[in-house]
């Protein structure tokens, strides 16, 4: 859904900033959001507190932003496109191993780099409804992955799409899992998730 969820709150921005000191306030602002949600957490979390951390007044936040969930549904927009920027890179990989994984490691560091915010947003996207973020990224790594499993020899044990669908799901439960449980270790969870998609394929170990 988008603009509104069922009886729900205004999620899109009052408007998109058109110059480029527009735009700088506007990641500065995100940013800010972002840092309330990490030190704070979700009972931290107002529009004066985002002002606040920002260096901006609340008024320049009501400029671009009806209200705070509107800010989190810019906020998941900005996380969900650096991993799908990072994911979409992966598929033209030199050889499709590689790709996977790259695959990997995007989901993982999109959860670890920062995984308090990642937690919060992932929670706050449920709550939202943002189903555009959701189907952005399923569209995005499901794609990637096929791509992958296309130029893979052998072939998958499984018809590609199919293969690609069970890898997206084993990469999204095995990742959101470890963000649930407030794991820390990235490195630890990127192997055993490499493990686990190697394994699936019938491919060597993918290594350290």
């Amino acid at each position: 859904m988008t603009g509104r969820t069922a009886r729900g709150p205004a999620l899109k921005p009052r408007k998109n900033p058109e110059q480029s000191r527009s735009a700088e306030t506007v990641r500065t602002i995100l940013e800010g959001a972002a840092r309330v949600l990490e030190e704070r957490g979700l009972a931290g979390y107002t529009t004066n507190a985002v002002a606040e951390r920002a260096g901006v007044s609340v008024g320049s936040v009501y400029q671009y932003f009806p209200g705070k969930e509107a800010l989190t549904a810019a906020l998941v927009a900005r996380e969900t496109g650096l991993l799908i920027a990072a994911v979409r890179d992966a598929a033209g990989a030199a050889t499709p191993e590689l790709g996977l994984r790259r695959i990997v490691q995007a989901t993982v560091a999109h959860q670890m780099s920062r995984p308090r915010l990642a937690l919060l947003l992932d929670r706050e996207e449920s709550r939202l409804q943002l189903a555009d973020s959701l189907d952005a990224v399923t569209r995005a790594i499901s794609g990637a992955l096929l791509a992958l499993l296309g130029r893979l020899e052998p072939a998958p044990p499984v018809e590609a799409q199919v293969a690609a669908g069970d890898l997206f799901a084993l990469l999204r439960g095995m990742v959101d899992a470890a963000g649930e449980r407030g794991e820390r270790a990235g490195d630890a969870l990127e192997q055993r998730v490499l493990r686990a998609v190697f394994g699936y394929l019938g491919l060597p170990p993918a290594g350290p």
